[in-house]
């Protein structure tokens, strides 16, 4: 039987993210073993049907005694599972579980899901970071990328070879459980931003795109959803989106694991992100229920939107070029934003159907 771990920074992560990959390979008659940090979905994954692994790793962490430990943690769990492939996720497993499960003579295939503040940032912490990706993951057996910038940043550095690398649409979307669903037509725009509550994800710019927008018209809803990771340095504190709940410009609308029934009462998905992202999954699900997006020309975010047929691009960091985008959105009226839900919808389904992610990794096998 072929043992198959599937390894990310969370269990979070694995269960939302790679949940219909795990199906798949359950259904291969694969082992699947899940090697992650131990959180509120960690007995999740085991009732897919998969063996939870606990890992040790602190991920916000630049302690290199504690990545040590980390590496070292990989390896004995490898060394005593003996995986025949190991499909790692997220930034630090990219690096850590590849080398030890090379120790243990395991395929290793590995995801570059963006680059985040890592490739934007100069940080010594960021500096390490990139000798770390440069030193690892030559010892990848194959590296997928969720966009090409990524993959050609990494062919340009000699860090992969073009055939040991292949391109995937994001994370894919399931588009059986995010259906077309049409917004009320009541006279009132309502706009949402899905993401961790991060500054490079553009929540500031969004906010005061808000409230200078509400300024010009009285029918606008502006909704936040999301983890608020004030451990993050690049968080945004509770007790700030609360200042701007009382002052009417934003309502918070938390956390969620269910989030199609939110995305349905909404007019347009927002997110003028300048994180280097990966295909953000937020926009991708929004597409699929005939959601209009305005997001920024930035790399991952790009990839979601034929500008001015299912969205708009605006400039990163731009709040000049977000609220015209924003504006278009509210004056083109109701049927032309069900218009450009569609044309998303369709390229949804012919570009980012999860099932073409679940067959490159099928044929990792």
């Amino acid at each position: 039987m072929t043992r198959v771990v599937i390894s990310a920074n969370t269990s979070w992560y694995l269960y939302n993210f790679r949940k219909g990959t795990i199906k798949a390979l359950l259904e291969k008659k694969c082992e699947v073993i899940a090697v992650a940090p131990i959180d509120a979905y960690s007995k999740k994954l085991s009732e897919l049907g998969c063996r939870f692994e606990p890992l040790y790793m602190d991920r916000g962490s630049t302690n290199p005694i504690k990545d040590l430990y980390t590496t070292w943690n990989y390896y004995f769990i490898y060394r005593r599972i003996k995986p025949t492939v190991v499909f790692n996720f997220t930034p630090k497993v990219n690096i850590y579980s590849t080398l030890a499960a090379k120790l243990v003579k395991a395929k290793v295939v590995n995801n570059i899901a963006g680059l985040g503040s890592l490739f934007v940032s100069e940080s010594i912490a960021s500096r390490i970071a990139k000798l770390l990706y440069r030193f690892s993951q030559p010892f990848a057996d194959f590296v997928f990328f969720q966009n090409e910038d990524d993959r050609q940043m990494f062919l340009d550095a000699g860090v992969v070879k073009p055939l040991s690398t292949g391109r995937l649409p994001g994370s894919g979307v399931d588009l059986s459980n995010f259906v077309l669903t049409p917004a009320l037509d009541d006279g009132v725009v309502r706009f949402i931003l899905v993401a961790r509550l991060l500054r490079e994800k553009g929540v500031e710019l969004y906010v005061e795109a808000a409230r200078q927008l509400k300024q010009k018209y009285c029918n606008l809803q502006f909704n936040l959803l999301g983890f608020i990771d004030e451990d993050n340095p690049s968080g945004i504190s509770s007790s700030q989106i609360e200042q701007w709940q009382q002052q009417g410009v934003i309502n918070y609308l938390g956390t969620t694991d269910d989030v199609a029934p939110i995305l349905g009462a909404h007019d347009c998905v927002v997110l003028p992100s300048y994180y280097r992202e990966g295909v953000p999954k937020s926009l991708l699900e929004a597409a699929a229920m005939g959601k209009p997006i305005v997001t920024t020309n930035n790399v991952g975010c790009r990839e979601t939107v034929e500008h001015g047929r299912n969205g708009f691009l605006c400039v990163p960091k731009d709040l000049v070029s977000l609220i015209d985008s924003l504006d278009k959105m509210i004056t083109m009226g109701h049927a032309e934003r069900l218009s450009f839900g569609l044309a998303g919808r369709r390229k949804m389904e012919n570009e980012f159907n999860e099932n073409i992610i679940i067959l490159a990794y099928l044929n990792q096998l």
